[in-house]
């Protein structure tokens, strides 16, 4: 189980930490493997197929979540940083083909996952940076923080059925 959770934020960025009852190695895996990934990434009640990844600096990571509604949310990234196990930088937005329904979207975000060595557990550390305050905001605002507070619950819950 999760030991702690807690997120942050300040003009620019959020920070989401949590620790799991995993080694980094496994944690990695869990994060960066298309078929782990589609068990837990997306919110409660949402199910997501990963369509592309090209898991080197400069590849591109495409997916789409699917709600509980059936309404389609794809999106897509591009790695610039890969240290393994330890760090993962990519750019993490909505996909072209994403229907916003008019609404003003945050844009440019930059995804940082940190995996931190605690012996039998893992510190997890999501940094999600944003160009301007007020992108911070709309992405705030749209609840990123719940979302990935989900997303990572679904991903404690894998962990324990998969140990």
């Amino acid at each position: 189980m999760t030991a702690t959770a807690n997120s942050q934020t300040n003009e620019l960025e959020i920070v989401i930490t949590r620790e799991f009852n995993a080694s980094r190695e496994l944690l990695w895996d869990l994060w960066t493997e298309p078929k782990h990934m589609e068990k837990w990434f997306g919110p409660a009640g949402f199910t997501t197929k990963v369509t592309e990844v090209d898991f080197k600096p400069g590849g591109v990571s495409r997916y789409v979540m699917i709600g509980p509604d059936g309404k389609e949310y794809p999106g897509k990234g591009v790695f610039r940083e890969i240290v393994r196990p330890e760090r993962i930088v990519s750019t993490d937005e909505f996909g072209d083909d994403f229907d916003a329904g008019g609404a003003d979207l945050p844009k440019g975000m930059i995804l940082t996952a940190l995996f931190d060595d605690l012996g039998e557990k893992t510190r997890l550390t999501l940094r999600i940076s944003h160009p301007t305050p007020e992108d911070r905001k709309k992405h705030e605002d749209m609840g990123v923080v719940a979302g990935w507070n989900s997303s990572l619950d679904k991903l404690d819950e894998y962990l324990v059925e998969i140990q």
